[in-house]
């Protein structure tokens, strides 16, 4: 039971990311009808984000400290962080420890530029072009960026650690009844899942309960109708793609600590981001939600060792599988509407 409950936590962690760049895609596919093959870019992007704070707020300057000396008696040069100069050492210094949470507040207004950018510069070129044409034109998009973020960063992933009150492992199987020391799991990867539950939640009742939501519901119901009601559609779904691009930046934000960014990891997880999609029915943001969550874990089970044992390689391969299942029963996947991508 606790190596079941373990992997349903893996499940929920892997899902998580899953289920985030999922709803931002079909959010732009929902809203504009854009099959975004640049999506996983905006994951790093986001992610990129996390590192470019982090080592702003690492800038630093060199001092002499007279109270430390070298071997031969010299007073030592300190680097010290400008940040610590504005707001004194100890404050100074949490700052810089909480850079991937403060990363938040820096990406969300650059991931809303860079997908408004994105979206007036590029793609609204190719609205009424076959989904071929905006598949090639986004993925060429995807490597672009790709190689601008290699190009200032390298090809070596970049540690980022999570803050000092969030490293470590928690005891989750005490809550549960279990024997200390049974299922321990790391703190971060609990913070991921419970901040994406919170993000998703904030995107639907984005849609539910404001008048900008409904508004962008209409319009993704039946577009014609509402332009004819006098409203700019157009504008909405603009800021649409500019919220999607954030969801998926926020996404990457969080998740450097789990996994140290480098400048493929938009391409790792945009595959498996479209099959969540497919899976979930396109254009359906509750069934893009629970198709990463699914496959998430299924995916977390499927890399257990008796499994593998079991049936090797299948870890690399249950996704498909399942996708191929599902598309077979339910061609529309789990929640597709009908007549989407059907034409």
């Amino acid at each position: 039971m606790d190596a079941i409950i373990l992997q349903i936590l893996n499940g929920l962690d892997k899902g998580s990311a899953y289920a985030l760049i999922a709803l931002g895609l079909t959010l732009i596919f929902g809203t504009l009808g854009v099959v975004n093959f640049a999506h996983g870019a905006l994951f790093m992007i986001g992610a990129f984000c996390a590192v470019t704070l982090s080592r702003i707020l690492t800038f630093s300057h060199t001092i002499i400290d007279e109270s430390r000396t070298d071997f031969l008696g010299n007073p030592l040069k300190v680097q010290v962080p400008y940040v610590q100069d504005f707001f004194g050492e100890a404050a100074g210094a949490t700052i810089i420890d909480w850079a991937v949470p403060l990363s938040i507040l820096f990406a969300i207004p650059v991931m809303i530029l860079v997908g408004v950018v994105m979206e007036r510069g590029l793609i609204k070129h190719f609205y009424k072009r076959p989904h071929a044409d905006q598949i090639l034109v986004t993925f060429g998009l995807a490597i672009v960026l790709q190689e601008i973020i290699k190009y200032f960063f390298g090809a070596n992933p970049i540690p980022t650690p999570a803050p000092d009150a969030f490293r470590g492992s928690f005891d989750f199987g005490v809550l549960l009844g279990f024997e200390a020391n049974q299922i321990i799991y790391p703190y971060w990867r609990l913070v991921y899942f419970a901040f994406a539950a919170v993000i998703i939640g904030g995107v639907f009742a984005f849609l539910q309960f404001t008048t900008f939501g409904m508004v962008v519901r209409a319009g993704m119901a039946d577009r014609e109708t509402v332009q004819l009601l006098g409203i700019n559609i157009d504008k909405r779904f603009t800021i649409m793609f500019g919220v999607a691009a954030a969801v998926a930046g926020l996404a990457g934000v969080m998740y450097v600590p789990i996994n140290p960014p480098n400048y493929h990891m938009g391409m790792d997880f945009l595959v498996l981001s479209f099959v969540v999609v497919v899976v979930g029915g396109m254009g359906s943001l509750p069934g893009a939600v629970l198709a990463g969550f699914l496959l998430g874990i299924l995916e977390s089970f499927a890399s257990m060792k008796e499994v593998i044992d079991l049936v090797p390689g299948i870890n690399q391969i249950i996704i498909y599988l399942v996708a191929i299942l599902i598309l077979l029963t339910r061609p529309r996947g789990l929640m597709g509407r009908k007549g989407v991508m059907e034409d």
